[in-house]
This record gives C-alpha cells, structure tokens and sequence, in this order.
C-alpha cells in the first residue's frame, strides 16, 4: 500500500505546467521516433509546439508516469469541431493503459469544449491494438489507416501506362485551387474518408482543406513541382490531381490522389501518381510515403501494385453528436 503522499502512478496534467526544458527531452525524442518509423522530419512541427508553450496558448495535456514525463497531447478547435493536433507517449512508457488515460483526458477536454460537436484524430503514433476498449465508445468511430512506402528505386522501374480517357497531365499551378476543390468533393462524396475528415464533405471544406496542404507545413513543404492535374481533353476541365509533399530532405509524402468518380477504373489515378512519385525522386527523395483507410480496399490494391509497402497501421477516430 503507498504511503500517504506518494506521487500518483499515473497522472494527467495541463500541458502549461510542464517547462519548456523538460519538454524539450520529450520533442526531442519524438522527432527521433517519426523520422525512424516514418522517415518525416519532425522538427518544424517540434518548434511550433515549443513556441506556442512559450508563449502558453496551447491547450494541451502532459502524461506522467511515476513523475517522469511520458507523454503529451494537444487540441485545436476549429469552429464546431475539435482536433487532436498531436499524440505522442514514449515508446519505453507505452501501454494500453497509459496511452488510454492521455487520450481520455484530451476527448473529455474536447468534449465539454462549447460549441464542439465533433472530434477528429489520426494518431499515426498512437499504439494501442484494435482490440483495446477506447474512451467514450457510445460516440465513437474508428477508421484503422496504413501507412505505406515505396522506394526510389522502385519508383524509377514504373512503366507509364496511357490512361483509356483522353485527358493531358499538368503540373500544379495556384490557378487550379478552385477547380481541384470541386474535383475533391466529388471524388469524397459518400466515401470512408469524408467520414474521417469532414472537410471532403462539401466545396467549402475541400477548399479550406487545399488551402491547408498548400500554405501550411502540417504534412511537409507542398511541392509544386511534384504535384499534378489531369485535365479532360473533352471538356477542358479538371477531373483528378496528385498533390505532393517534401516531408524530409530525402523523403516525399503524397498528400492527396483522386480522380472523378466517372473516370476511375481508367488508369488516370496511376498515371497521376507515377509523375508524382518520379517527380518527388527527381527532388532527391529516396522513399515517398502515404496514408490509406484500410476499408478502401481499390486504393490499397492500386498503392500495391505500384510498389508501396505497408510499414506501419494507426487509428483514426472521430466523436460526433455529443
């Protein structure tokens, strides 16, 4: 039996209670761990947690396991909505248990939070197996996603293949926002991914979604160059892009690949991803990664065949209607 005043075995802190020092031990590790398992560097994600601590505008929640610092996790609202911005415990401190009293605490924050009727996480360090009961399953949904790579070496033995609909390739350019956004919401319209992100759900969404792959760094530096349209050569209109990122030096990320639902089936997804992918190695990218719902089996199926290789599995969950 502990003594009367002994630290807690677990406890959950607001994330403003914890110094900058010793944070910074904890990001540190952190950006070892995504640039090990997801070749990503984490750096500049890093330094704008350390900056918003600073200056204590960030609403967040700290883990500690018999008073060592184990883990942290932080939130953003958005409206109606909130998101979990970040999730990381330490690999040595990981368990069902430790990693379910953070989440907990943070969907619990979210959820008292007025005016937020929705809740939207892809914790790609998150760690805990499918069959771990999750908080507040009453409104809970779980979309279990891969993440996947495929190499330079194996992105330069890519055969073009001529799609079977007459459409030109086109290198992004800031003029096709509008466009591409009404291409999203088509291609997401009814589909698993609308379920996990809202933002495919709508025009309005899709180009506040767009507005965030191109001008801000949360899934790396957007690449022009390494990013596509496919234009219909009978309508003159957009109907699938490929947009990319430069996630490390040597690293890609393929941020976003659809194509209008009409035209699937016709090879015009394949082709766009080739030129992105040889694109991101003409860039020096040794490996280029991205994320799949697992449910989204036509996705998974074309990603394996082009050569990706599934190196890792993560949740992404959602709470609605509170």
């Amino acid at each position: 039996m502990a003594a009367v005043g002994d630290a807690p075995l677990v406890e959950v802190c607001e994330l403003r209670h914890v110094s900058l020092a010793e944070l910074d031990s904890l990001l540190e590790e952190e950006i070892g761990v995504w640039q090990r398992e997801l070749s990503w560097d984490f750096r500049p994600s890093a330094d704008l947690v350390r900056r918003f601590v600073q200056m204590q505008s960030l609403t967040g929640f700290a883990l500690r396991v018999r008073e060592q610092l184990a883990g942290y996790a932080y939130q953003v609202c958005d409206e109606r909505k909130g998101l979990i911005g970040d999730f990381y415990v330490r690999p040595t401190l990981q368990s069902p248990a430790n990693e379910m009293a953070l989440l907990s605490t943070v969907v619990q924050n979210l959820m008292r939070t007025p005016g937020v009727r929705r809740v939207e996480s892809q914790l790609m360090l998150l760690r805990t197996p499918e069959s771990q009961p999750l908080p507040f399953s009453r409104w809970l949904s779980r979309h279990d996603r891969l993440f996947m790579v495929i190499t330079g070496q194996e992105v330069r033995q890519l055969a073009a293949r001529e799609p079977a609909h007459r459409v030109r390739m086109q290198q992004w350019h800031d003029r096709m926002h509008e466009e591409a956004a009404h291409v999203i919401s088509a291609a997401y319209r009814g589909h698993v991914d609308s379920e996990i992100n809202d933002q495919y759900r709508n025009l309005p969404g899709a180009r506040r979604f767009l507005t965030n792959i191109v001008r801000f760094p949360g899934c790396g530096r957007f690449s022009a160059a390494a990013s596509f349209a496919a234009v219909d050569e009978y309508t003159g209109r957009l109907c699938g892009v490929a947009l990319a990122s430069l996630v490390s030096p040597t690293s890609g990320h393929i941020t976003q690949l659809c194509v209008l639902p009409a035209l699937r089936g016709t090879h015009i997804g394949y082709e766009l991803l080739r030129q992105s992918l040889m694109s991101l190695t003409e860039l020096g990218c040794e490996t280029v990664s991205l994320t799949v719902t697992c449910t989204n089996i036509d996705a998974v199926r074309l990603y394996e065949r082009v050569g990706f290789h599934a190196r890792s599995a993560f949740p992404a969950l959602v709470w609605e209607d509170f």
